[in-house]
């Protein structure tokens, strides 16, 4: 059976402390609630753009953005697509990006019902499979799509083009597939922390490359999915990707090296946390800037869900004594007199802001125990 080969190095433990510091900030942030549509939306345009990018696609991020944010179904041709978000590109880029938008869709799905059901999650061959399928549909040849490879493949480097590695033969997949669901499922498996098994998977499956193509999406999507299942969400905040595709050289020597070590993971994991503890600290740091202070999270207890203006309102309380309606006029300039009373009576309502006075001459502070 399948079992990965790494040592739990210094480095290792440090980058998975600094992931699990952040996602605890991120997690008990007290404003999270209010801005989570807002940082996913952002996330997945970013791992759509850089999880395609990476593998050389053309598209910009803003062009990329535009070709997300088009509503459309399963099976939509990439030139109407494309017509529809204003933007002039190759089909075949256009079409992976709707295609990764989809894979995460599924991800979404597959989480939701996960969590609905409870129990244990279990990793499938054919969760895999839809993986490619809906990753490579209308790239590639239908008969090729959402089925093991035929074929031997090759890696090269992306410097020079020179082959670096060649996956096992095309007949050893299917029985290398099923040694690595079988560890994946495995009581030990579970033991392992979300981050270096995300690693893991990302790795050997790039290592299996069971596809004809699309492998590299395959595999990160996978490792996607095995963190948000294990507690560590990178679809809700960031796209782990964007590291991947600015750093494109390291990211595939730290691949290589495995190979050249006899198959040690341990720098590679090293390398994918330290990705994960780079991108988790941007949105802590992120999150930290949108969150009220010490002293409300302190009096609260809890996560507090406030719309956007609100948070404008809290913000601007933290660094002034007073709000009159005249000041929360110029703070929101296209937002009537009678949407911010209703803002500010959701607040009292909420124990964080309270009121002196009456109507037009009435000031508003923040309520936070001294």
């Amino acid at each position: 059976m399948f079992e990965p080969k790494y040592t739990i190095s210094n480095n290792l433990l440090r980058f998975v402390g600094l992931v699990e510091a952040a996602k605890e900030v991120v997690n008990n942030a007290p404003l999270v609630p209010a801005w989570e549509a807002k940082f996913k939306e952002e996330a997945v345009v970013r791992t759509v753009h850089f999880g395609t990018h990476v593998e050389g696609n053309d598209l910009t991020l803003e062009q990329a953005e535009q070709v997300v944010r088009q509503e459309t179904e399963r099976g939509a041709l990439a030139a109407e697509v494309a017509e529809k978000a204003g933007i002039t590109a190759r089909d075949r880029d256009v079409q992976e990006v709707i295609n990764y938008r989809n894979v995460l869709s599924y991800l979404d799905d597959l989480v939701e019902d996960y969590l609905s059901r409870g129990g244990k999650f279990e990793y499938s061959q054919k969760q895999l499979l839809q993986i490619h399928a809906l990753t490579m549909e209308r790239v590639i040849e239908p008969h090729k799509v959402g089925v093991y490879r035929q074929d031997q493949v090759v890696i090269r480097g992306v410097k020079d083009g020179e082959v670096v590695y060649r996956p096992p033969n095309a007949v050893e997949v299917p029985y290398q597939i099923e040694d690595f669901f079988v560890w994946l499922n495995s009581p030990g498996a579970q033991e392992v922390h979300p981050v270096v098994k995300a690693g893991v998977v990302h790795f050997e499956l790039s290592r299996i490359h069971p596809f004809i193509e699309g492998n590299g999406r395959v595999a990160r999507a996978m490792a996607l999915l095995v963190l948000a299942v294990e507690g560590i969400d990178a679809r809700r905040f960031f796209s782990i990707e964007e590291h991947f595709d600015r750093n494109v050289e390291t990211y595939y020597d730290a691949f290589v090296k495995v190979f050249e070590s006899g198959g040690d993971m341990t720098s590679w994991l090293e390398f994918f946390a330290e990705a994960m503890a780079i991108e988790m600290d941007k949105i802590k740091e992120k999150v930290k800037k949108l969150s009220v202070d010490n002293r409300l999270r302190g009096r609260m207890g809890k996560q507090v869900a406030l719309k956007e203006r609100q948070i404008r309102l809290i913000e601007y309380l933290e660094t002034h004594e007073w709000m009159t309606m005249t000041e929360a006029r110029k703070l929101l300039p296209m937002v009537s007199d009678d949407t911010i009373l209703r803002d500010f009576k959701d607040l009292m309502k909420k124990s964080l802001v309270k009121k002196r006075g009456k109507t037009k001459g009435a000031k508003y502070s923040l309520k936070v125990l001294r």
